[in-house]
């Protein structure tokens, strides 16, 4: 079943609409242009203009060093441009504000700057208030930021620059020297950070990594691997999974995955699923209506249909950014992500991503098709879909759709020390002595799987604690975890794929985490540079005591 499953994908995925065509073609055109011979030249070059990585060039060019900042794209911003606008700040019960400091509460207050609402945003600050809206925006409001940012600090900034698949990066014993580009430009400098989410730079440099869900045992966790007591996200009404239904011998509607549970705790090669987090609108001035898919199948959302004929309820996105704007991720298990398809992408060729990319565009456009239009949502359900559409001012070198998805697991480092439950745990949690940020957010994946269990479908893998009594703590950012084994390179820094197991990654995955992440390495790796020592042997009380000249937030607050 699983290869009949993999043709349903390939098939999904060969239409190239016109939109992605568009993109596509321009990324072409720049990846083949012809270079400078000479190779470019820096203190530091950083891969990956994602939210880090905007950060981490801003810090070191603050510092006095030459930074080059290498995009494989055409957009500074990572997701925070990439429709990720409901920032996970102040949006659950417990308030985890106080962990934005430094740069990334710059960002913020730049953002703040623009909506003219500078002062609110201060006296929430000073009293120590708690309101979501005041970290939200719109993604071309964060696109204005960065691009600002980069080019005020004197940011060299190298778009459509995506490094070679094969002899990308060249290397002097554990020491990188260059990076090599598919438009054959080249970049030699002394320091590198990747800052990408899928951590192509660490992986094509040499330093070992992990993807998929450890086993509990390995590290002694208990929310890791195979989850067999999935609550969280779980359907609440019966869905028969088979084609025919009640016959498993006609084999299981489209995405659902004909494969046995496994058992609980065990070792996994699966990952959380991938969503896109489009920007929709009601305003009639600003609304691009999403029309029918070319390729639009109707058999690939018998899941959906099922469950609102057993009495299911898939509500509408709702306003939650500026502008009555909204960023819809998995607020309902049956309205976004594609469980299931993506588990192979962070390790995944070129090739193989952009059809994955093009799979789950196919995907959530017919969703969203399907929710508006089908006669099988019920008519109430049907209107308040069909009111949303695209943004004329959003993503609009790509037809108001987003031009990344919500990569939510790419690679982890695996270093001398790996960040685990351990240090999450509320209960005799193992202290972190060498804190560069702080990590406030529960461990949080979503569904890794989508099977049959006792004759329905069943999710499995999400976990997501925000109850009275969460089994969770904040907890600081060992900058350990910010390094590879010094045998496998010695100036290399990832804050956006950190030494952690998949629980701990759980937690750290978001977006002010990655921020303030990387602002303490690109700090970290001046200070490398200026001693002319491996990043491993950074002095940590130096470089705590800059951190905190810097503002950033090493620590729980006292008040």
């Amino acid at each position: 079943m699983r290869g009949k499953f993999v043709v349903q994908i390939t098939l999904l995925g060969t239409y190239l609409r016109t939109r992605m065509k568009s993109l596509h073609l321009a990324l072409l055109a720049t990846f083949t242009l012809s270079a400078s011979a000479a190779p470019m030249e820096a203190d530091l070059c950083i891969y990956g203009g994602t939210s880090a990585g905007v950060i981490a060039a801003v810090q070191a060019s603050t510092m006095g060093k030459k930074v080059i900042l290498v995009e494989a794209g055409q957009h500074l911003g990572g997701m925070s441009v990439e429709g990720l606008g409901g920032t996970d700040i102040d949006n659950q019960p417990f308030r985890n504000s106080p962990a934005v400091g430094g740069l990334a509460l710059e960002f913020y207050r730049r953002i703040n700057a623009h909506y003219n609402r500078s002062a609110k945003f201060e006296a929430m600050l000073a009293a120590g208030g708690k309101d979501t809206s005041l970290w939200r925006f719109e993604p071309h409001v964060a696109e204005a930021v960065w691009e600002a940012w980069a080019k005020e600090t004197g940011i060299t900034v190298l778009r459509g620059h995506r490094l070679k698949e094969t002899a990308g990066v060249t290397k002097d014993g554990a020491r990188i020297t260059t990076l090599h580009f598919e438009n054959g430009a080249e970049v030699r400098a002394k320091m590198f950070i990747d800052s990408t989410y899928e951590g192509d730079l660490l992986a094509f440099a040499g330093v070992r990594f992990a993807v998929g869900r450890e086993g509990n045992a390995k590290y002694g966790e208990t929310n890791n691997g195979i989850r067999t007591d999935t609550t969280h996200k779980q359907h609440d009404k019966p869905i028969d999974p088979y084609k025919t239904p009640g016959d498993p011998k006609s084999g299981v509607i489209f995405g659902v995955q004909d494969k046995p549970l496994g058992e609980h705790g065990a070792a996994d090669d699966s990952i959380q699923g991938y969503c896109f987090r489009l920007c929709l609108t009601k305003n009639p001035a600003n609304r691009i209506a999403i029309t029918k898919p070319v390729n639009y199948d109707s058999t690939h959302y018998e899941m959906q249909r099922r469950y609102l004929a057993a009495g299911g309820v898939i509500s509408p996105p709702h306003a939650s950014v500026p502008n009555g704007k909204t960023d819809p991720g998995t607020w309902h298990s049956l309205a976004s992500n594609f469980t299931g398809w993506n588990h192979r992408y962070p390790i995944a060729s070129y090739a193989e991503r952009e059809a994955m990319l093009r799979t789950s565009s196919d995907y959530i456009h017919g969703l969203y098709w399907f929710m508006a239009q089908d006669e099988a949502v019920p008519a109430k359900q049907r209107e308040a879909w069909a009111a949303w559409g695209l943004c004329k001012d959003e993503f609009t070198d790509n037809d108001g759709w987003p031009r990344a998805f919500y990569v939510r697991n790419g690679r982890r480092m695996i270093g001398d020390f790996v960040l685990t439950e351990a240090q999450l745990r509320k209960a005799n949690p193992e202290p972190v002595n060498d804190s560069v940020g702080m990590i406030w957010w529960p461990p949080d994946f979503h569904s890794a799987r989508c099977l049959v269990k006792d004759g329905r479908v069943w999710n499995e893998g999400a976990v997501f604690n925000v109850s009275k009594e969460p089994d969770w703590i904040p907890c600081g950012i060992p900058y350990r975890c910010l390094v590879p084994k010094a045998a496998e390179c010695t100036n290399l820094l990832s804050p956006t794929c950190p030494s952690s197991s998949y629980v701990a990654y759980g937690a750290y995955r978001i977006e002010f985490t990655f921020m303030v992440a990387a602002q303490s390495a690109a700090t970290a790796a001046v200070m490398a540079m200026n001693a002319d020592i491996p990043v491993q042997s950074v002095n940590y009380k130096p470089l705590r005591e800059r951190l905190l000249a810097d503002k950033q937030v090493l620590a729980v607050p006292s008040k």
